[in-house]
């Protein structure tokens, strides 16, 4: 496997994508057990370093970048006070990492950073070079996901989980810090119970830090080879659950082993069942061996139909009995229904160096359920692909779609209608500079589907705009929708490039309309940091900063957004929140919600000014008036009028504003 297409292949779980490729746990990428291989890995692949920065090359043929004219490029770099720059964001708090998930040096040479690296199973260490050493072991401690709970923020890190206190956001606490190490650490809460993703063979199924220790150096003459780490019964690879009735003392209640342990996974609620929950697991990484969980296999569909390859995993969760969780389906979504083929499913080749010659998609990286539609997208490595969950025990695929502008499907959102489906781009796995002047603006970017009668079919991409420099990782990454009505806005994180805030309402013209951004974290060398998801709950954005710890934005006016979208945004309250488990989102029918399609109707010039000023002042009376009699008859009377000018609109969007604000003329609430 070409190292370009490792990197992408693997990270979100950073860490070890980058020893896989300096030491023999390079087994963590491998489709196949070592055992199964073969030939060794090209010597080149030995010699690249992933970090070292990349000589611009030219545009493909009518491609273009991205832009150097803006107020991000060019920022001062620096850790903790690097230069800054915002548009339609507040940067309301900011709280470093814990002092747990931290790495107590900045020494390549100091005791702790080798330990580190023996603790994560890497043999070989003095032929990677000694910077390199310290980026490893800095990424042991990598902030991930989020997951969210009334006024509590669950923060995953590569270490375990940060919980923290977030009842007011300007000044968010931290409650405790679980220390249970095995990467990637996503999370996913539900009432009591947290789940968590453990996917590198560090991991202990007693939470313990030791690791396990690396394999010895390998023979003369088989440096090359790839090698599984010698096979344990302590170790864990799979989603941990833990009790968090206690939130200051959570209890680790169940430890469910995965064949490639868990990269990332899904919380998925069945309306129709409310005494379980189902976990979906996306393995992403080496096939462990039999001797160390039965049943597991790397092989070939053709030579063993029972391959660990080519599937997801389905965990059921009783909730009066989590520890009686278990796995309960691994379904073929890859299979091609004509021929019963498991590897059904096939990229079609990327634009990536090396990795032209199309490969079979074998893994899901990450699946978005929307159970109010009955749907799930699954970003897929080689494709992205449309899941029927009605039965959430056996999903089944609906649609898959691939694209040559694509090199790693990372994850999915729907819009609230379920209507469109963004996908990410994970190109350069995140440890590259991707955002560069000389990158194309249709790679590495989100793909934006429209999704009608189960089919998708690709509208157009969208990009974070600013040129990066050749030391800021920038990559596509998490984000979650910003529940403004009318509008379908997401939010999201786009590592060392920062958060960016599009509008994907009209498919095929997305734009901007927020950001945020830091200068690199250092300006000769590229070390893993930035934004890894920018998530929307309750009023506020949360990011989670890799490098850094936690950081906290709300949105402000501006030419894009007013301050009525944002108030009507702000009336939608979440009690929990797990992203890829999407919510649909329902507004009051208030006045302010009313004012917000006002605000967007004299955007988008639907109705005259006259008009417009007619309606904001119908509007503030009932307001001022507390929805007064008559007012309230005012109200009434303009509904009619604003249900006809629907049906004339000049556009599908427009139209479905001044539907929606005629329903709240019509029954409007306090």
């Amino acid at each position: 496997m070409n190292r370009t297409r490792a990197l992408a292949f693997r990270l979100a779980g950073v860490a070890f994508a980058v020893a896989v490729m300096y030491s023999s746990v390079d087994g963590l990428k491998a489709q196949t057990p070592p055992a199964q291989a073969a030939k060794p890995a090209p010597a080149a692949q030995a010699e690249e370093d992933p970090f070292a920065p990349q000589p611009p090359t030219p545009l493909p043929p009518g491609m273009t970048g991205s832009t150097t004219n803006d107020p991000r490029v060019g920022l001062k770099p620096g850790l903790y006070d690097a230069g800054e720059a915002a548009m339609g964001m507040e940067h309301v708090a900011f709280l470093k990492k814990a002092d747990a998930f931290q790495l107590p040096s900045t020494q390549p040479d100091d005791p702790a950073v080798q330990k580190t690296l023996g603790i994560l199973g890497i043999s070989n260490i003095a032929k990677i070079p000694k910077p390199m050493q310290l980026v490893i072991a800095q990424l042991a401690f990598a902030n991930s996901d989020f997951a969210f709970q009334g006024t509590h923020l669950f923060q995953g890190n590569f270490y375990g989980v940060n919980f923290y206190d977030i009842s007011n956001p300007a000044k968010i606490s931290l409650i405790t810090s679980l220390v249970c190490p095995g990467g990637q650490g996503d999370v996913s809460v539900y009432k009591n119970l947290l789940f968590m993703s453990v996917e590198m063979p560090n991991g202990r199924l007693d939470c313990g830090t030791q690791g396990f220790p690396p394999l010895p150096p390998p023979e003369p003459g088989h440096e090359k080879e790839h090698r599984l780490p010698t096979a344990s019964p302590e170790r864990f690879r799979g989603v941990r659950i833990f009790d968090i009735s206690d939130i200051r003392n959570p209890k680790q209640v169940a430890a469910v082993q995965t064949c490639r342990g868990s990269h990332t996974h899904t919380l998925v609620v069945d309306p129709n069942d409310k005494d379980n929950v189902y976990i979906y697991v996306s393995g992403t990484s080496f096939v462990r061996q039999p001797e160390e969980l039965a049943g597991c296999s790397g092989e070939a569909p053709d030579k063993n139909p029972n391959t660990s390859l080519f599937r997801i995993d389905v965990i059921k969760v009783p909730l009066t009995a989590p520890e009686q969780a278990k796995v309960v389906s691994s379904p073929r979504v890859f299979i091609d229904a004509r021929t019963g083929a498991l590897n059904g499913l096939n990229n079609g080749g990327s634009h990536d160096k090396g990795a032209e010659k199309p490969a079979d998609t074998n893994q899901c990286h990450d699946i978005t359920v929307y159970s109010a539609i009955g749907l799930a997208a699954g970003a897929c490595s080689g494709n992205g692909i449309l899941l029927d969950i009605k039965d959430p025990v056996h999903p089944k695929r609906v649609d898959a779609v691939n694209d040559p502008n694509y090199s790693y499907w990372h994850s999915a959102s729907f819009s609230n209608d379920g209507t469109k489906v963004v996908f990410t781009d994970e190109w350069g796995g995140g440890l590259q500079p991707r955002c560069r002047p000389t990158d194309p603006n249709k790679w590495g970017a989100d793909a934006i589907f429209n999704l009608k009668d189960d089919k998708l079919s690709l509208a157009s991409y969208y990009k974070m705009p600013a040129a990066q420099s050749e030391t800021e990782n920038c990559v596509a990454h998490n984000g979650s929708l910003v529940p403004i009505p009318g509008r379908d806005i997401e939010v999201q994180a786009w590592y060392q490039g920062g958060i960016s805030v599009m509008d994907f309402t009209d498919t095929t013209h997305p734009y901007e309309i927020a950001y945020f951004d830091r200068g690199p974290i250092d300006a000769k060398t590229v070390i893993l940091g930035g934004d890894w998801s920018a998530y929307w709950y309750n009023g506020y954005i949360y990011g989670s900063e890799i490098a850094r710890g936690l950081d906290v934005f709300k949105l402000v006016p501006s030419k894009f957004l007013t301050q009525n979208e944002i108030d009507a945004a702000n009336l939608v309250q979440f009690s929990e929140l797990n992203v890829q488990n999407q919510p649909k989102i329902t507004w009051p029918s208030q006045l302010i919600v009313a004012r917000a399609y006002v605000d967007q109707l004299a955007r988008s010039q639907a109705l005259p000014p006259k008009r417009i000023a007619s309606l904001n002042n119908v509007i503030a009376r009932a307001q001022t008036s507390h929805l007064g009699k008559k007012d309230l008859a005012k109200l009434h009377g303009m509904a009619a009028s604003v249900e006809t000018e629907a049906s004339t609109a000049k556009n599908i969007s427009d139209a479905k504003r001044l539907h929606a604000l005629a329903l709240i003329l019509q029954n409007p609430t306090a």
